[in-house]
């Protein structure tokens, strides 16, 4: 089977895979996802809905759940309302046809009625069909504001994981994780002289690692501190 097709531009990042993520706290979060993946999961095991500031890999588990899905061959659907809010709760239609729907930045559209009403009836038609829900946001169920009293009940029915950011020990154990999955060595003082002179957030990491490795290759050296203060200018 192929993934359902949709007409939003929205597509799945290659390296959000459940082996690139680093759990550090949130390895409770990532067993439980992983389990909502496996063939026998359905509606009535788990309905799971993670929330944390951003940068905390809200976005990298929904979608390492949808490519964990469809490298079995299993529909799956990953929507970040923040980005498609404009297009309108017509693009819940059908979605029930996944094995699996991702719907990442709830609080994007909570409070529009249109919305509330289209996800209150996505959620019903998942469950009859025996189908799996996850859902993301940057606050928890209780402090989203939704106004549909039956949209609120059904979102008490999930599992709430509250995504925690690395220390600067498990960003560094982060870096090291994606460095390795890229044939990459990171030692250990570059890691934290890269930590205590770049980008705080997960991302920013990430894609500065994008820049040395491809610097790396194209000088064909390994990466050192004096490499990186030169390739850097720091």
């Amino acid at each position: 089977m192929k993934p359902i097709q949709l007409p939003l531009g929205v597509r799945l990042r290659d390296d959000a895979t459940f082996a690139n993520y680093y759990p550090g706290a949130n390895a409770a979060a990532l067993g439980y996802v992983e389990r909502l993946c496996s063939p026998e999961a359905g509606w009535t095991d788990e309905l799971i809905y993670l929330w944390g500031r951003d940068g905390v890999g809200r976005s990298h588990l929904l979608q390492a759940a949808c490519l964990r899905m469809e490298e079995r061959g299993e529909l799956a659907v990953y929507l970040p309302l923040a980005e498609v809010a404009e297009h309108g709760p017509v693009i819940l239609d059908a979605l029930e046809q996944s094995e699996l729907v991702c719907l990442d930045d709830l609080d994007a559209v909570a409070g529009d009625r249109a919305w509330e009403e289209g996800l209150f009836h996505l959620f019903n038609r998942l469950r009859d069909s025996g189908r799996r829900l996850l859902l993301a946001a940057s606050v928890p169920p209780r402090e989203l504001a939704v106004q549909l009293a039956d949209l609120k009940s059904r979102m008490s029915l999930s599992l709430v994981f509250q995504l925690r950011g690395l220390s600067d020990e498990d960003k560094l154990r982060a870096l090291q994780l994606r460095a390795s999955r890229r044939g990459l060595s990171l030692p250990d003082d570059v890691g934290r002289f890269i930590l205590s002179r770049g980008v705080r957030s997960m991302n920013g990491l990430f894609e500065l690692l994008d820049r040395l490795d491809q610097a790396s290759l194209q000088a064909q050296r390994k990466l050192t501190i004096p490499f990186l203060k030169e390739t850097l200018g720091w």
